[in-house]
């Protein structure tokens, strides 16, 4: 068992430490040996934080042998996406300029995670800024590499994290998405992920002090796990829900709600919006209808999901005039070539005036009305995350076709980050050596019915990693 530690499952390295079958610094240090073979070849780990990490372990085992309770994730090892603050680490976001900005404290998904027993063991990469696109390559660290192909995206903004959990590097990583940025890298990577409903997960993404960024950025912006299994998944779900005065849209929801009457029902759209979905990833969404439909799942494919291109307006209107502000600044940050993919959305997309941007913000709340009586009817919905497979590094940044394709191809991410609603991303299988998957998208709040689902999926099609021919 010592030599597998890394390959297994999140819950079950935290039973493994909880009941001394091994030790909390065997298991950060045999995941620190997967990390010097992989991480070489795929660069997703940033900055390790390995001597830190084996203190932490040391000190789980002293706990153990004095008799206390461990948490849910003790010893577990998990990354940290370079936005996410960990105390005593610089929070770079990729860039150079940054390279000394230590964090105070750690983010509270980082603090609830370890409260539970986890150990962060180094940040994970990220496209510069977090606004380069959706390759995950920094200024400050490079790109890092799919593990099943190296001449294909991991995806982003959250890929580094995705390919530290697809090779074994960690058990979970902590990500965030307002649009796709974790469910993509999920997606491209053979993973699972979770984008929770805006408000269940506390969050802080205040960089320079005290002020808070403007309405957009606080209601699209989750963070989320990643993890190997659906069931890691879900503990992951369970300790990060609930409330932190750290962030007072956090509601005190119960994480699991009640059960719903009969057979769920579950909504198919395999091509949101009929802009079109590769051959693939349709075979991947109807795999995992077919394996619902067996779960017992009551499953209909339905004409199209509510007001999607008016959706995806309001939100690159309302996202852009909230940023323009900020841009001439932020565009040097991003220096030349990192600039290309905002450029070319604020080509596309102008601010727009005050007047404007309140009738927007109405536009926002009616479309979230639309799509909360979309799911009164249909409690989940089944479609891609992205629709096409994992494509090349530094296809939105190329040329205007290049922004509108990955733009096209993320939009059901786009929308129910726009609305607010959970969404799990889940593998279903390998086709040309490449993995593929959906996401099952639920109700506010609802996160539990999507991991059910998601369950249901994984027990019948499988778990494809770790990748450990890297």
């Amino acid at each position: 068992m010592q030599d597998a530690l890394w390959k297994l499952p999140a819950t079950e390295q935290a039973q493994a430490v909880r009941s001394a079958e091994i030790s909390a610094l065997d298991l950060v240090d045999s995941h620190l040996d997967r990390i010097t073979e992989a991480n070489p070849q795929v660069n997703a780990i940033t900055q390790l934080l390995a001597e830190r990490a084996r203190e932490a372990a040391a000190q789980i085992d002293r706990r153990r042998a004095a008799g206390e309770t461990l948490g849910p994730f003790a010893g577990v090892p998990f990354t940290v996406k370079e936005s996410t603050a960990i105390e005593g680490v610089p929070t770079t976001f990729g860039v150079q300029r940054f390279h000394d900005l230590v964090a105070p404290t750690d983010a509270p998904p980082v603090a609830r995670l370890r409260a539970a027993g986890a150990i962060p063991i180094g940040h994970s990469n990220i496209p510069t800024l977090i606004l380069a696109g959706m390759h995950t390559r920094s200024e400050l660290f490079g790109d890092t590499v799919n593990p099943w192909d190296s001449r294909l995206t991991p995806g982003g903004s959250s890929g580094g994290d995705a390919v530290a959990v697809a090779t074994g590097m960690a058990a979970l990583g902590l990500g965030n998405d307002s649009g796709g940025s974790i469910r993509i890298p999920a997606q491209f990577c053979g993973v699972a992920g979770l984008k929770p409903s805006t408000g269940r997960f506390p969050a802080d993404h205040r960089i320079f002090g005290p002020d808070d960024s403007g309405p957009a950025s606080q209601m699209l912006v989750t963070d989320g796990p990643l993890a190997r299994s659906v069931s890691d998944l879900r503990l992951a779900y369970e300790v990060l829900a609930g409330t932190d005065p750290r962030d007072p849209r956090a509601v005190p929801v119960p994480a699991y709600g009640e059960p719903l009457a009969g057979p769920v029902k579950v909504a198919v759209v395999a091509d949101p919006g009929g802009h079109g979905v590769h051959a693939t990833v349709s075979g991947a969404i109807e795999a995992a209808a077919d394996a619902l439909r067996d779960a017992g799942y009551d499953v209909r494919e339905v004409p199209d999901v509510p007001r999607l291109d008016e959706a995806l307006e309001a939100y690159h209107r309302i996202t852009m005039t909230e940023f323009a502000p900020t841009w001439p600044m932020v565009r040097k940050l991003l220096g030349r070539g990192g600039d290309r993919y905002i450029e070319m959305t604020m080509e596309q997309t102008r601010p727009v005036s005050a007047d404007e941007l309140i009738k927007l913000m109405g536009t926002w709340m009616n479309i979230r009305r639309s799509w909360a009586e979309f799911l009164d009817e249909y409690p989940l919905l089944l479609g891609p995350s992205f629709t096409e497979p994992p494509v090349e590094p530094g296809l939105e940044s190329r040329d205007r076709a290049g922004r509108h394709r990955v733009g096209l191809g993320m939009r059901l991410c786009s929308v129910t980050s726009f609305v607010g609603v959970p969404g799990v991303a889940v593998p279903t299988g390998i086709v040309d050596g490449l993995p593929t998957g959906v996401q099952i998208i639920g109700r506010a709040f609802r996160e539990d019915l999507c991991l059910d689902a998601a369950q249901a999926v994984e027990d019948r099609l499988g778990i494809i990693t770790p990748v450990d021919r890297v």
